[in-house]
């Protein structure tokens, strides 16, 4: 559950670097952290069975390096005078999924680690490799099969199911709607301007999701996918 959830928000990646260049980490990412786990079992002279637990935790904590030093913290709180942001809670659900089979999860945990650094480090410059786009496009759908949005909803005005009309039929029919949702902070806007989505689109997105930045950007992440 935890390993499935990470995999869907660290979707951000694809927006941030575009999908050619997120299908090339992902490819690097598997196989740099399993070349690293063939080499850690036959250092430690263990057929496997007992130090590695199979799953995707290569690519996942190859992730947790870019989310570490690419994507800024949008708030910050206290509890009990200790310090927290809301990347504390992604790193909370990697804490649990690293510790899941202890020995067994930690290993492969760690390879994903030194995988993901020497991407962030663009060893034999990586970062700047790029797939045939029918590559990518079959690369991402078999990655990430069960990660499609549902189609998308027609927009809808403030009247509820009345569809759009140009503004002067709408100020002639209808009474000018009343703005109920609270204005966008500018550091949130700011927060996923620095993710790559344009201002206007962020803005609209944390109307809707009522000025919350993770809601705000899956909402923008799903509409880049149609």
């Amino acid at each position: 559950m935890f390993g499935l959830y990470l995999l869907y928000y660290f979707r951000v990646f694809e927006r941030q670097i575009g999908s050619n260049k997120y299908s090339v980490f992902i490819f690097f990412s598997l196989v740099a952290s399993v070349l690293f786990e063939v080499f850690a079992v036959a250092f430690l002279k263990d057929p496997g069975e007992n130090l590695v637990t199979p799953g995707p935790y290569g690519l996942i904590f190859s992730s947790f390096v870019p989310f570490f030093f690419d994507i800024p913290v949008s708030t910050r709180f206290h509890v009990f005078g200790l310090h927290f942001s809301d990347k504390s809670f992604i790193y909370l659900a990697g804490l649990q999924l690293l510790l899941s089979s202890w020995k067994r999860s930690i290993l492969p945990g760690i390879c994903g680690i030194l995988a993901g650094s020497l991407y962030r480090l663009n060893i034999f410059y990586i970062r700047k490799a790029m797939l045939p786009d029918f590559v990518a496009s079959i690369f991402l759908r078999l990655s990430f099969p069960s990660m499609r949005s549902p189609p998308a909803v027609p927009a809808r005005n403030a009247v509820g199911s009345v569809p759009s009309y140009p503004a002067r039929q709408l100020e002639r029919n209808y009474p000018a709607p009343v703005q109920s949702a609270p204005e966008p902070l500018e550091d949130s806007i700011a927060t996923l301007v620095s993710m790559g989505f344009n201002r206007n689109s962020a803005r609209q997105a944390l109307v809707q999701a009522r000025n919350d930045v993770n809601v705000a950007t899956n909402i923008l992440l799903e509409a880049q996918s149609y």
